[in-house]
């Protein structure tokens, strides 16, 4: 489908572009709730054709909504990459059911596959990786499965701060990726920090990790709501980049862009061609609209996605 309305980056702002981080967002990727979609009327106004749409399933959530949504946005010709929340599936008969729905009203062939957020699982699975075991998303024919990624550590699964279990989690992950035919990625929590995120991810690939990495930054939005978020979804050292801009009354009224950790890792990926940081997960906060304008005015309106990973 073409995507003839979408709206390039000459009818946004005619501004010059860093070339640098023009090609590191070519390919980005972006999320979206069901509520968060229906506030969007048209998404071929605002993304490039081929962008990767993972759509967030928060608990409580009906699947009927979720694949609803999925539907959708494959309609209006985007790969879809809905999240699937090891703890609140029940068992293997309703992760069946959930690949079933998908596939049929949206054909989809990719998946985020994640623990969730919920403490005590609803039933059978607590892990991506139990879900990965049973085999279903193979057996479905997906081609695509990306997991979980945390640059600042996850105290869900090492209590003690270390990056023990989380380093083994990814082992596995990796032996899994040689073993199938899935193609994989890490898809990570956001931060706002680029050097702590640098030696994250040059330290996953001296661990033996080489899936590539999609990199999550938040999208533009108030600064009291990026840390609303940022405390609530765990987001550790680098929450003191916007402790500190609170504190600046210059800048405590001005939007957050995130301007300056994309340009660090844009430069870093220039200089190290072969950094595991292969593409830029976008996490909308302050609204999609909003992100995708900043996008395209940074120069992520490239229909041609740079990096296939």
């Amino acid at each position: 489908m073409a995507l003839l309305n979408f709206k390039k980056r000459d009818t946004v702002e005619n501004v010059p572009v860093n070339p640098t981080v023009e090609a590191f967002l070519q390919g980005y990727s972006i999320e979206v709730m069901p509520r968060t979609a229906e506030k969007v009327e048209d998404f071929r106004t605002l993304l490039p054709e081929g962008t990767r749409v993972y759509i967030a399933h928060i608990e409580g959530t009906p699947i009927e909504d979720m694949v609803k949504t999925a539907k959708r946005l494959a309609d209006e010709g985007y790969p879809v990459m809905p999240h699937f929340p090891a703890r609140i599936i029940k068992d293997a008969a309703t992760l069946e059911n959930w690949i079933a729905m998908y596939q049929g009203e949206a054909g989809v062939d990719q998946a985020l596959l994640l623990a969730g957020g919920v403490a005590t699982p609803h039933g059978d699975f607590d892990s991506s990786m139990q879900m990965m075991e049973t085999g279903l998303f193979d057996k479905a024919g997906f081609k695509r499965l990306h997991v979980a990624g945390h640059p600042e550590g996850n105290k869900d699964i090492d209590p003690d701060g270390s990056t023990k279990n989380v380093v083994e989690a990814l082992l596995w992950k990796q032996k899994f990726s040689e073993r199938t035919d899935a193609e994989m990625a890490l898809a990570t929590q956001f931060a706002f920090e680029a050097k702590p995120i640098i030696e994250w991810a040059n330290a996953v690939k001296a661990a033996g990790v080489d899936i590539p990495i999609h990199i999550g930054i938040a999208g533009p939005a108030k600064l009291q709501t990026l840390i609303k978020f940022a405390i609530a979804c765990g987001v550790g050292p680098s929450l003191k980049v916007l402790q500190k801009r609170a504190m600046d009354v210059t800048k405590l009224l001005l939007p957050y862009e995130p301007t300056d950790v994309v340009t660090e890792l844009a430069e870093y990926k220039a200089a190290n061609p072969d950094f595991n940081i292969t593409n830029v997960h976008f996490f909308p906060l302050g609204g999609i609209k909003t992100n995708a304008n900043w996008a395209i005015k940074s120069g992520g309106d490239s229909t041609r996605p740079a990096h296939p990973a």
